[in-house]
């Protein structure tokens, strides 16, 4: 094939390079982009893309809650195991996995080209990760800007919340899930909330790693080594907890709940992306700043 003036050989090489890229057919004012990861799903919507289908939509919206995924959005069911047929009938032209579905990798490139960004990796920060993945997405959906922009607001965000919490600067907090009335699992410095923590200039009360998760359930009374931490406990909260907890001797002789160092936070989900940091640090710098009145109830778990 013989160039035109002015556009060389190279350039044409380069150019049909970016047209089989998988990103480049989801370019364009009409995005139809899918999606498995509802980490992937926090940031797409964080950008102001709006994905034709996504997985588990019910469940996001109670775990995840924001960002808000428009009614448009169809739901093609379970992450592990989507609905296919319903995700062909949505007409991705893009579809968005990550690490934690590669073995069904195979059957979604038969429907669309798959664009794999993982953010929890073993051994690596979350929180940077999550970075590198709006800045991908970006990049293979020509939405560079939003990228950007989102990277921008949450950052900007934490600068602020860190700002108003210059008053608890260094102080111990433990980040946990209630499994029952006697177990719950601890979230440490190298998960996303962990990380949170010291964007904000707090010190995350438990030391041991977690590997970029939470903790195995641990028993309840390990509470009690850490007197001194404001304890963060993340909703959903088990009736029975609630229920038997508000009567637990153990629970009420702790230092945390006598003295009212305890919020009940909404729920965010712990595998989100920046959109999950950014809601983590709002409710945190929230209850932090209105302790000793509606955020610390004692005992309270309601």
């Amino acid at each position: 094939m013989r160039s035109g003036p002015g556009l060389s050989r190279r350039a044409l090489l380069a150019a049909a390079a970016t047209l089989a890229a998988p990103g480049a057919r989801a370019q364009g004012a009409a995005l139809r982009v899918a999606t498995i990861d509802w980490a992937l799903l926090e940031t797409l919507l964080g950008m102001g893309i709006t994905p034709v289908a996504a997985a588990e939509l019910v469940l996001f919206r109670t775990v995840a809650v924001e960002p808000p995924v428009p009614p448009s959005v169809i739901d093609i069911g379970l992450r592990g195991a989507p609905n296919f047929e319903a995700l062909r009938l949505a007409r991705p032209s893009l579809i968005f996995s990550s690490n934690y579905y590669a073995e069904m990798e195979p059957k979604l490139r038969l429907v669309a080209p798959v664009e794999t960004i993982s953010i929890y990796r073993t051994g690596d920060p979350p929180f940077a990760r999550a970075e590198a993945a709006a800045v991908r997405i970006g990049a293979v959906t020509g939405r560079e800007d939003a990228a950007r922009a989102l990277i921008a607001d949450v950052t900007a965000q934490l600068v602020r919340d860190r700002a108003n919490l210059a008053g608890h600067a260094g102080r111990p907090v433990l980040v946990l899930n209630l499994g029952d009335a006697r177990h719950f699992r601890v979230f440490g410095a190298d998960s996303l909330f962990g990380e949170v923590l010291g964007r904000l200039g707090l010190a995350n009360a438990w030391g041991e790693r977690t590997s970029y998760a939470a903790s195995a359930p641990i028993g309840l009374e390990a509470l009690a080594r850490f007197p001194e931490a404001f304890l963060i406990v993340l909703r959903p909260v088990p009736p029975d907890a609630a229920r038997v907890l508000g009567q637990s001797v153990l629970w009420n002789a702790l230092p945390n709940i006598r003295d009212r160092r305890l919020a009940v936070l909404d729920s965010v989900d712990p595998f989100g992306g920046l959109p999950a940091a950014a809601r983590f640090a709002r409710l945190l710098s929230a209850a932090l700043r209105a302790e000793g009145d509606a955020a610390g109830r004692g005992g309270d778990l309601g």
